[in-house]
């Protein structure tokens, strides 16, 4: 049992120190805060904005009642109580959210890919790369065509 419990935690450490698996827990711990950021661009800016070109102090509360025990004008938490809502404020926020988390996605990776190509055309190529570049070189210079044979 010993014998298998240390293979095991051999295994585990073997696993926790690959590349990937630490790469995979920095990128959700980043995310994680990457979210709450966006989370806050998207409440604290861009939705009161957003609801002082619309006239709506909240955007978020806005809703259309579903029943008639349910009036209108109150805060869409006590509205819930009292029966079904269309809640499509809140539902707008969440597309939003979503919205400004690809944007900030594709300027993020947009960004690293054009660092990853100028970093690219910096480093030299590897000597593989230039010893075929030389023998495609060579062999552009030399005639196209079968071999002729020359007559005694």
């Amino acid at each position: 049992m010993v014998v298998g419990g240390m293979t095991f935690l051999k295994e585990f450490k073997e696993f926790v120190n690959r590349g990937s698996v630490i790469d995979l827990a920095i990128g959700v711990v980043v995310g994680g805060g990457f979210g709450r950021i966006v989370s806050s661009l998207v409440e604290d800016l861009v939705l009161p904005l957003t609801g002082m070109l619309t006239g709506s102090l909240d955007f978020t509360a806005q809703y259309v009642p579903l029943a008639s025990r349910v009036p209108l004008g109150l805060p869409l938490a006590e509205a819930r109580k009292l029966g079904p809502v269309l809640a499509w404020g809140s539902f707008l926020t969440v597309v939003l959210n979503f919205l400004v988390i690809a944007f900030c996605l594709f300027l993020l990776i947009k960004a690293a890919n054009a660092l990853r190509r100028s970093e690219a055309l910096k480093t030299p190529a590897p000597e593989e790369v230039l010893l075929l570049r030389e023998i495609r070189d060579l062999l552009k210079q030399e005639p196209v065509g079968p071999p002729t044979a020359e007559k005694p």
